[in-house]
C-alpha cells in the first residue's frame, strides 16, 4: 500500500473547478424555507487567519451535512467592509480607501475559494458599496420617522488617536480604552446621532430567555450589559441645593443611611470643586473609580434623610458612578460591602437596620462586615418587624418623594462617526429649517472622493458638502459624520436573501419565509456589540411592518481562539501561522480537518504542526486504501467478522450523525476516523467481504465529507457512485446509540484486560485466550441493586433464591455492588455480551496473534467464573 502524500493541489483544483460548473452552493429563490446557516461575514484585511478559517470551516461543515441530510441550504458570505482600519492603511500609503478594501476583497475572496468553502458567491454583498449602503440610509431615515432617531447634546467617548466618537459598548477595559487601538478615552460634549435602542430594553432583556439555542455565557453578558434594575427613587435635600434624587434597590435599609454621596462628575460636585480646593484636587488627581478600595472628600454639606428626618454627611466619592443611577446615593454601611468600607474609612457610624429573619430577629453584628441579605427589618421605628420586601413597598409608598423606578445600564447608541470610510448619514443641516432628511429619490448619498486630511474628511469635501435645503432652497450643509459600522452589520443576513431587490432592504415574503438564521456562529466578543444590535434593529425592522420575525438568529455558536503555545495568534505578537501556507503544503482539507477535530467548536486550541502532519498523513492513508480496494479481487465471505465490521459502521454513522446535529465535530470526526481504522484492521486479518467493506469506504467518505470536501469528491467518484458526494444523500442507521456504546465498552474493556494481564504476567506468546462471559445471577444481583432503594441491599439480594445459594461468593459480591451503588449503570445482558464478544473475538486473536474462545459461565472453571462480573468478562490465558 502506497504511503506516497496525494496530489491534493490537483484534488482541490479539480473539484472546485466542479462545483462552480455545476453550481453546487446555489441556493434557488424558490426554496421554501431553506436551512439558513452562516458566519459573521469578516473585515477584509487582505489576508484570512486562522480564526477565520475556522469559523468559517464550521458552518461550511454544517451547511453541508444539513445538504447532504437534503436540506436547502443558504450559506452566503459577504464583507464588513466599512471601517476606520481602511481609512488609516490608505492615509499611510496615499491611496484610497475603497481602491484598498477592493484590493483586500479579491484577496481574501481567492483564499475563501482555496479552502473550499462551500458559499453562494451569487449572494455576495459588500457594505461599501452605495447598492449596500443606501438601505442603511434608507433605514434611518425610517426609524427617523418612527422616532428612534434624535440628534442631542452629550457627553460621548472620543479616542483622540481614531478622532472619532465610540458608543459605550466600544469602550474596553478597566482603564476605558478604545476598542480598536486600545488608546484610552476621553469625553466631550459633542452633538451626535443616536438610536433609541433603549426604547426596546425590557424586551430585549425579556426576549433573552427564549434564546435556548445560545450560550448562557454570551445570554448572561447580555443581561447584565442592559442592567436593568427595579427599585425606589427618592429625594434628599441637600443643604444649599435642594432636592437631589438618589436610586436604590434597597430601600427597606433607609433608616440605616449614613452618609450621602455624590459623583465626581455630578453637577453639585463641579460647583463645588470651583470653590474647594481639597474637592477640586479629589476630583481631578486622587478619584479613581477603578481603585482597589473606594475614596472620597467630605463636602461639609449636610443631606436629609426623607424617611428619619436626620442630617447626613455629604460626600463626594469615586465609587459613585454618574452613568449608573443619578450620579447620587444613600450610603448604608450595615448593608452593603463597599459603603461598608467606605464608611470605616471616613470614621461614619454603621447602624445595622435589617436582621436575618427569625422568630424574634436581633440585629446583626455589622462592626466588621455588612449583612447583604434581605431580612426583617429593626431599629426602623413603625417598620421594624416587616421583611425586606414588605418595607419596600410600604416605603416607597409613604415616603413623599419616593416612587417606583426601573434603571438600565443599557444607553442609546450612539452612531456618529467623524470618520469618512461609512455609511454619509443621509441629513442636511439648514439655519432656517434645521435638520432636514435627504428626499428618499437621491438617495444613496455617496461617499465624495477621499481626501487626505487629518481630522474628518467629510469636512475637508467642500463640494460634496455644500448643497440646497430640499425644503426652503437656502444654502445648506450635508452632515458630515458618517454612521458607526455596527449599523451595517446589525441587518446584512436579511440582505442575503435578495441582494438584487431594488424597492427595499429586501424582499419582505421570502425574508418571512428564510429567517431566522438557523444556525450562526462567530466570536464571542460580539456577545454585547454586534449582536444586541442585529437583535435591536430586527425588532425595529419587525416595527416597520417589514418582517414577522423579533429575533435574527435561532442557534449560536461561539467557536473558541486559535492559540500557539497557549497564547492568541496575533501579528503583533508574531506567533501566526499562514492559512495560505498551510494550504500550499498540505492541502485545504488538511487543514479544515485538524482545526475540526483538535477540539470542540467552542474550545481555544493549540497550533500543533505535528497534529497538521499526522491529520495529512491519515488523508494519504485513506486514499491509499480506496486506491488499493478491488471489489472484484476481495473474495473474503460474509462471516462473523463482516457482521462484526457492518455493526461498526452502523454504530459510527449513528454517533456521527447525533454529533453533527449538536456541531461536537471533534466527536463525529473521531468515529469516521476510527471507522477508516477498522476497516483496515480488516484488510489486515482476513480477506474482506466485498459489499462490507465497500459500504464501509463510502460511509466513511460521507462522514468526513462535510470537513474534507475535494478528498471526499474524489473518493466517492474513485469507488464508482454517480453525483457528487455534496449532493449524495446521508448515510442512515438504526442502531441505539446507547446499545452501541455498551458494545464497544465492553470489547475495549476485554480488550484492556487481556492486554494487562499479558503485560503483567510477561507472557510473550499466549497459547489461547478465554473470555468467560459472567453467570445469570450477577446480571440479576446487580439489577437489584440499581434499583432498589432498601437499606440493607446485601438482605434484600439474599431472599432471592438464585442469589442465594452461591452462598460467600454471591455475600461478597453483595458488598461489592453495595459499596458502588450509586456509580452503578445497567448493562447488555449475558446473551449479548456473548454475542458482542464472540463477534469481536478476531480483534482479540489479531492483536496478540492466539486463538480465542468466548465462554459461558456454564462452560468455564469454577475459579475463572467467579472473577467475572456484568460489562467485565472473566480472562484466562493460556501459554
Amino acid at each position: 500500500m502506497s504511503e506516497e502524500e496525494y496530489d491534493h493541489a490537483a484534488i482541490e483544483r479539480r473539484w472546485q473547478e466542479v462545483w462552480d460548473e455545476r453550481e453546487a452552493y446555489r441556493t434557488s429563490d424558490n426554496a421554501t424555507d431553506p436551512t439558513y446557516v452562516l458566519g459573521m461575514f469578516p473585515y477584509p484585511s487582505g489576508k484570512l487567519h486562522m480564526g477565520h478559517v475556522r469559523n468559517y470551516t464550521i458552518t461550511d461543515a454544517f451547511e453541508r451535512y444539513r445538504r447532504m441530510c437534503g436540506d436547502d441550504v443558504l450559506h452566503p458570505m459577504g464583507w464588513d467592509s466599512f471601517g476606520l482600519p481602511a481609512e488609516n492603511a490608505a492615509k499611510e500609503r496615499d491611496t484610497d480607501p475603497r481602491e484598498w478594501t477592493l484590493d483586500c476583497i479579491d484577496t481574501m475572496r481567492g483564499q475563501m475559494k482555496s479552502m473550499g468553502f462551500g458559499y453562494d458567491w451569487d449572494r455576495e454583498i459588500t457594505t461599501c458599496e452605495p447598492e449596500y449602503y443606501r438601505w442603511n440610509q434608507w433605514l434611518f431615515q425610517r426609524f427617523h420617522d418612527e422616532g428612534l432617531v434624535e440628534r442631542k447634546a452629550a457627553e460621548v467617548n472620543w479616542c483622540p488617536s481614531c478622532q472619532t466618537v465610540l458608543a459605550d459598548e466600544q469602550v474596553e477595559g478597566e482603564d476605558d480604552h478604545c476598542w480598536r487601538c486600545e488608546t484610552v478615552v476621553e469625553q466631550r460634549e459633542l452633538d451626535q446621532w443616536t438610536l433609541a435602542i433603549t426604547e426596546y430594553a425590557d424586551e430585549l432583556l425579556e426576549a433573552i430567555d427564549e434564546l435556548d439555542g445560545w450560550p448562557d455565557s454570551v445570554r448572561q453578558m447580555q443581561r447584565n450589559w442592559i442592567g436593568k434594575n427595579e427599585g425606589t427613587a427618592l429625594e434628599f435635600s441637600v443643604e444649599g441645593y435642594g432636592p437631589v434624587e438618589a436610586f436604590t434597590t434597597r430601600v427597606d435599609t433607609v433608616f440605616g443611611a449614613a452618609f450621602f454621596a455624590l459623583a465626581p462628575d455630578h453637577s453639585i460636585a463641579q460647583e463645588l470643586a470651583n470653590e474647594d480646593d481639597g474637592i477640586r484636587r479629589f476630583i481631578e488627581e486622587e478619584a479613581d473609580p477603578d481603585g482597589d478600595e473606594p475614596n472620597g472628600v467630605e463636602t461639609g454639606l449636610t443631606a436629609t434623610n426623607p424617611a428619619t428626618g436626620e442630617e447626613l454627611p455629604v460626600f463626594v466619592a469615586d465609587f459613585v458612578l454618574s452613568d449608573v443611577g443619578t450620579g447620587a446615593l444613600m450610603g448604608v454601611p450595615g448593608h452593603d460591602d463597599r459603603d461598608h468600607v467606605f464608611a470605616s474609612k471616613m470614621g461614619v457610624n454603621i447602624t445595622p437596620v435589617v436582621a436575618p429573619e427569625s422568630d424574634e430577629p436581633e440585629a446583626p453584628d455589622v462592626s466588621e462586615s455588612a449583612f447583604t441579605e434581605d431580612g426583617v427589618l429593626v431599629n426602623s421605628d413603625e417598620y421594624s418587624g416587616l421583611t425586606s420586601a414588605e418595607a419596600r413597598e410600604r416605603l416607597t409608598a409613604d415616603i413623599e418623594s419616593a416612587t417606583f423606578h426601573t434603571q438600565y445600564r443599557l444607553r442609546d447608541w450612539l452612531i456618529s462617526r467623524q470618520r469618512y470610510w461609512g455609511t454619509p448619514i443621509p441629513v442636511i443641516h439648514c439655519d432656517d429649517c434645521g435638520p432636514v432628511m435627504v428626499p428618499e429619490d437621491e438617495l444613496p448619498v455617496e461617499l465624495p472622493e477621499f481626501v487626505n486630511t487629518t481630522g474628518n474628511p467629510l469636512d475637508a469635501a467642500e463640494e460634496w458638502k455644500h448643497v440646497e435645503c430640499p425644503d426652503c432652497g437656502a444654502d445648506a450643509t450635508r452632515e458630515t459624520d458618517t454612521m458607526d459600522t455596527f449599523i451595517d452589520s446589525s441587518w446584512y443576513y436579511l440582505r442575503y436573501i435578495s441582494p438584487d431587490f431594488e424597492d427595499a432592504p429586501f424582499e419582505t415574503d421570502r425574508a418571512n419565509d428564510w429567517m431566522p438564521v438557523d444556525q450562526y456562529v462567530g466570536g464571542i466578543e460580539h456577545a454585547v456589540m454586534h449582536l444586541l444590535y442585529a437583535r435591536f434593529v430586527t425588532k425595529a425592522i419587525s416595527d416597520l411592518g417589514m418582517l414577522d420575525h423579533r429575533e435574527p438568529f435561532t442557534n449560536l455558536l461561539a467557536q473558541g481562539m486559535v492559540q500557539l503555545e497557549g497564547e492568541k495568534m496575533s501579528k503583533s505578537k508574531g506567533n501566526t501561522v499562514s492559512p495560505q501556507r498551510i494550504v500550499e503544503e498540505y492541502g485545504a482539507d488538511t487543514a479544515r480537518l485538524f482545526m475540526m477535530q483538535a477540539a470542540q467548536p467552542e474550545r481555544d486550541f493549540d497550533w500543533s504542526e505535528e497534529g497538521v502532519r499526522s491529520t495529512n498523513r491519515f488523508l494519504t492513508r485513506l486514499k491509499a486504501t480506496v486506491d488499493d480496494f478491488d471489489p472484484a479481487a476481495a473474495d473474503g465471505e460474509d462471516d462473523s467478522v463482516a457482521r462484526y465490521v457492518r455493526r461498526e459502521i452502523d454504530t459510527a454513522v449513528a454517533v456521527a450523525t447525533d454529533e453533527y446535529e449538536e456541531l461536537t465535530f471533534n466527536v463525529a470526526l473521531r468515529e469516521a476516523q476510527d471507522l477508516v481504522g477498522t476497516l483496515r484492521t480488516y484488510q489486515e486479518f482476513t480477506d474482506v467481504h466485498a459489499p462490507t467493506f465497500e459500504r464501509g469506504l463510502t460511509v466513511a467518505t460521507k462522514l468526513l465529507a462535510p470537513v474534507t470536501p475535494h478528498i471526499a469528491e474524489e473518493l466517492y467518484d474513485e469507488l464508482g457512485h454517480d453525483g457528487l458526494v455534496v449532493d449524495a444523500e446521508w448515510p442512515s442507521s438504526d442502531v441505539e446509540i446507547d446499545d452501541a456504546v455498551e458494545r464497544r465498552q465492553l470489547i475495549q474493556n476485554t480488550r484492556e484486560d487481556v492486554r494487562n494481564i499479558v503485560d503483567v504476567a510477561g507472557i510473550e506468546e499466549p497459547e489461547r485466550v478465554d473470555v468467560v462471559v459472567t453467570p445469570e445471577w450477577k446480571y440479576r444481583a446487580r439489577e437489584i441493586a440499581i434499583t432498589s432503594d432498601a437499606d440493607n441491599l446485601i438482605s434484600e439480594l439474599m431472599q432471592e433464591g438464585e442469589i442465594r445459594e452461591h452462598g460467600d461468593v454471591a455475600a461478597s459480591y453483595g458488598q461489592d455492588l453495595q459499596a458502588e451503588r450509586e456509580a452503578l449503570t445497567h448493562t447488555l445482558t449475558p446473551e449479548s455480551e456473548y454475542e458482542v464478544l464472540q463477534q469481536a473475538t478476531w480483534l482479540i486473536e489479531q492483536e496478540f496473534d492466539a486463538p480465542v474462545r468466548i465462554l459461558s459461565a456454564e462452560e468455564a472453571d469454577d475459579d475463572v467464573v467467579r472473577k467475572a462480573e456484568p460489562g467485565r468478562p472473566a480472562i484466562d490465558i493460556q501459554e
